[in-house]
């Protein structure tokens, strides 16, 4: 079976990922054609958060599966999507515990953690708040056209 287009470079960004490495993940020129910066959540520290919202400037989001949505809760943040390319956001989460406002580069932290957990609780997270997560693709990063680099 013939791997798919872009296959090897996402299994080099997996093994970076799991040493602990920051990667830069562009999208397709035909979509928004923009680089996000994505780490393992199990590798999130506050320099790192403070790093992402002071060179990447943008919301600091979460890819979750489906599945993972429905079972801590994360209903989509509007019921009808007229976003130009209909990213999939839920409504912002906090985690429950272990943190102040939410905003800190800390308790930004705290929370991506807790997203990444093996086995979170809808109990664990507290809505609105101040991490973003997304609705993935079933088909991950191949059926959505990002290019690692």
């Amino acid at each position: 079976m013939k791997k798919p287009q872009g296959a090897d470079r996402i299994e080099e960004v997996i093994a970076a990922m799991r040493k602990g490495r920051m990667v830069i993940m562009t999208d397709d020129a035909q979509r928004e054609n923009e680089g996000d910066l994505v780490l393992a959540a199990r590798s999130v520290t506050p320099s790192l958060i403070n790093f992402m919202a002071r060179e990447g400037r943008g919301l600091i989001c979460a890819p979750v599966s489906q599945a993972r949505a429905e079972k801590l809760g994360l209903s989509r943040m509007v019921p009808r999507n007229e976003e130009r390319f209909g990213t999939d956001f839920t409504v912002s989460v906090d985690a429950a515990k272990g943190i102040s406002t939410g905003i800190s580069a800390h308790d930004r932290a705290a929370t991506l953690r807790v997203l990444g957990k093996a086995s979170p609780r809808a109990d664990d997270l507290v809505q609105p708040g101040h991490i973003f997560p997304v609705r993935a693709k079933e088909g991950g990063v191949l059926e959505k056209g990002i290019c690692p680099r």
